[in-house]
């Protein structure tokens, strides 16, 4: 069973003002100071999206969705800042429904984002894809039976079932199978959601703790219940909890402290 307790303690420890925040939010459900908020909003330009880096001017999709990820564990899914951000996100949307980083990143892009890329291009439909499903429900309540962005989503979608191959596998990232899955049934695409769960089952054996942490909290943001692949992620992420409360991240130990964060939104 994963220790929560030394989990929470481990961010307490580590955690940088922004983590802390998202910590008490995910515990109590706490609105943060008002300066923390504005800390994440303060790097938005001004068409909408986030660079990549502190010193970057382009927007990035990948750099966007994770800001929405961060505002959403601080509960702050709403207003302005997200609405300016969901706008941006669906002007990049290209006329086959994908999304690709601007080419003038190239440069500094990684692996996953890297323009013109198909695989990048398959795992950025379904992020994006995945955080408008989240996004725009948070931001317009409203107009949950009427989506403003109902045909940005069914694009993308549809994009992805069209990659999808006979044996329910994507021709992408792995991190790409459980966005698009949060995806799809949020499209009603069900039967094409649950093969791709499976697979993705089929694979947690394999999977590293930042993996398995961020699918399953992806699957828990989108009700997709608690079935047996969650509890099953569940008794991974116990047996590789260090000493120390916390998990290792794939992208080296800056990252640690908000992969732990994303277990304990899988686990709360």
């Amino acid at each position: 069973m994963v220790d929560i307790d030394a989990a929470i303690g481990y961010v307490v420890a580590h955690g940088d003002p922004v983590e802390r925040a998202r910590l008490s939010f995910l515990r109590t459900r706490q609105a943060p100071p008002q300066h923390i908020v504005e800390r994440i909003a303060a790097g938005q330009t001004a068409a909408g999206g986030w660079p990549a880096s502190t010193d970057g001017v382009i927007p990035s999709v990948d750099a966007t969705c994770f800001r929405l990820n961060e505002l959403d564990d601080l509960g702050g899914l709403h207003g302005d800042v997200v609405d300016r951000a969901l706008g941006w996100l669906a002007s990049q949307q290209r006329m086959d429904g994908t999304w690709q980083e601007d080419e003038s990143l190239a440069g500094e892009a990684p692996a996953w984002a890297m323009p013109g890329d198909p695989e990048a291009t398959l795992y950025l439909t379904a992020l994006a894809g995945f955080w408008f499903t989240v996004a725009e429900v948070e931001v317009n309540p409203h107009l949950e039976n009427e989506p403003r962005y109902a045909n940005t989503l069914q694009a993308a979608a549809g994009y992805f079932i069209a990659q999808l191959r006979p044996d329910g596998t994507w021709p992408s990232f792995l991190a790409t199978g459980w966005h698009a899955a949060g995806l799809l049934h949020s499209q009603q695409f069900f039967y094409e959601s649950a093969r791709v769960q499976l697979v993705l089952g089929d694979r947690l054996p394999d999977m590293t703790p930042a993996d398995i942490a961020s699918m399953a909290a992806a699957l828990r943001r989108v009700n997709l219940g608690d079935d047996w692949l969650l509890q099953e992620a569940r008794k991974k992420l116990a047996a590789t909890q260090r000493t120390d409360g916390g998990w290792d991240s794939a992208e080296g130990p800056i990252f640690d402290v908000n992969t732990t964060l994303t277990v304990l939104r899988a686990c709360r």
